[in-house]
């Protein structure tokens, strides 16, 4: 099919609305502990690292499934496995309001996470419907569904105050339960509308595909290094989500809704900025804009972690003086950190940007993987920002995990830059995409280019 008709197909275009309204929801409920997680904490008396083991909790198995569920979709269609995850999510999200313990928060929170692993099905759905000269646009726009984690910044804290105390039909709690209520009925809600919207004959790229051809692009050290971008670029990005709200209340003093609110200023264009993402790579190439995208996270990410504080110098006679004293207020840190959040929306959209470039073939099986080790990263990051801040007592140790995890992939990416250009011709001097992609590679060669 050429990209001409791939561009007439009728029901692209509801494909890509169903499926971003869709991730949306089921974003924001992957991620709902971020500002649950306070009045949680406070019920159940808990400590940081038992948050955030809770938020790290819905973190795994919104990564386990990924690669699995990107496979699937290419084999059966977008529409079953979205309509799927919709409303089996749905189940967990209501039995978080009868939580009566941590152990069972922590398990709850578990299989709330399964919600996470829309974003792989919605991948190969969108990349099975869209022509290919477009696909970094309609991707970025499909992956912007990200901004799903700062509906519950916005609606959580008004259904938090407003409701406390209540109690509705059927036992239904007021505050923080009944948030978990809601998005349990907007599920279920949006299950039946993909189902009976979408187009019923569905593309599958993947039908018949024995699972080993699926699985072999996987021997590629090409696809494990775009994972480890995206762990910097989404498992970060995730991580960060969740963890800001109590950040900016224990280190600036301010309330909930206002925490909740300043977090939503990094959500918003780490999650719209990815359709731009998308474009640029498009127009520019997918390695430029990592290069821009890893520059920019190395400079904020490095004034971020600089702690507050001053030099003490002991004086030859005995005295002390204190020098280049430092410290960053609300406002810059704010500013900052909305800066890194426009790097890491344009970085997303980018690692994405070469998966059906290298791989048109098995966007599923790539996708998932990708996504699953991007997820993962927001897996570990929480409980490893918590542990280092409590091993060196600095809170903006958070900004360090981060920054030496961007000088791991820009190292790499640099690397392997260079030796594609060693490796072609000294005509490619100044150029940084490997010309062709869709060829550099053949199937049987694992090669990192």
């Amino acid at each position: 099919m050429t990209p001409q008709d791939e561009a007439a197909a009728p029901g692209r275009t509801r494909v890509l609305t169903l499926s971003t309204i869709g991730f949306t929801l089921l974003f924001a409920v992957w991620l709902m502990f971020g500002i649950l997680g306070k009045p949680i904490s406070k019920e159940f008396d808990l400590s940081e690292v038992q948050l955030s083991w809770i938020i790290a909790a819905a973190v795994l198995n919104g990564a386990l499934w990924r690669l699995p569920a990107g496979m699937i979709t290419d084999r059966i269609g977008g529409r079953k496995v979205m309509t799927y995850l919709l409303a089996s999510s749905a189940i967990p999200a209501f039995l978080v309001s009868k939580a009566d313990s941590y152990v069972m928060l922590l398990v709850l929170a578990f299989f709330v996470g399964f919600a996470g692993n829309s974003f792989s099905s919605g991948i190969a759905w969108n990349s099975a419907w869209q022509p290919r000269e477009h696909q970094g646009f309609a991707l970025g726009v499909f992956g912007a569904g990200n901004v799903g984690a700062s509906v519950t910044k916005f609606i959580g804290p008004p259904i938090i105050a407003g409701t406390a105390g209540a109690t509705y039909a059927f036992g239904i709690e007021g505050g923080w339960r009944l948030v978990p209520v809601v998005y349990a009925v907007l599920l279920v809600v949006m299950a039946a509308l993909t189902w009976f919207i979408a187009p019923s004959h569905d593309r599958m790229p993947g039908r018949g595909q024995p699972l080993r051809e699926q699985l072999a692009p996987l021997r590629h050290l090409r696809v494990w290094r775009f994972s480890l971008y995206y762990v910097a670029v989404f498992g970060a990005y995730v991580a960060l989500a969740a963890w800001l709200p109590t950040y900016y209340m224990d280190n600036f003093d301010v309330s909930l809704q206002t925490a909740a609110y300043l977090t939503a200023l990094y959500i918003f264009p780490a999650s719209l900025l990815r359709p731009v993402g998308g474009s640029l790579s498009d127009h520019f190439g997918a390695r430029r804009v990592m290069y821009w995208t890893f520059g920019s996270m190395l400079v904020l990410t490095g004034i971020l972690m600089m702690p507050n504080g001053h030099l003490v110098i002991d004086n030859a006679d005995g005295t002390q003086s204190e020098h280049l004293p430092y410290t960053i207020g609300l406002v810059p840190f704010t500013l900052l950190v909305f800066l890194l959040g426009c790097a890491m929306g344009i970085g997303k959209a980018a690692v994405f940007k070469h998966i059906p470039e290298y791989f048109p073939d098995n966007v599923g099986s790539v996708g998932g993987l990708v996504g699953m080790l991007g997820a993962l990263g927001g897996f570990f990051l929480p409980p490893l920002f918590a542990y280092t801040k409590a091993w060196s007592g600095f809170p903006s140790s958070t900004f360090f995990v981060l920054f030496l995890l961007t000088v791991v992939c820009a190292v790499w990416m640099h690397a392997t830059v260079v030796h594609m250009l060693h490796k072609e011709s000294p005509d490619l001097a100044r150029h940084i995409e490997s010309p062709h992609p869709e060829r550099a590679e053949p199937a049987s060669v694992t090669t990192d280019a």
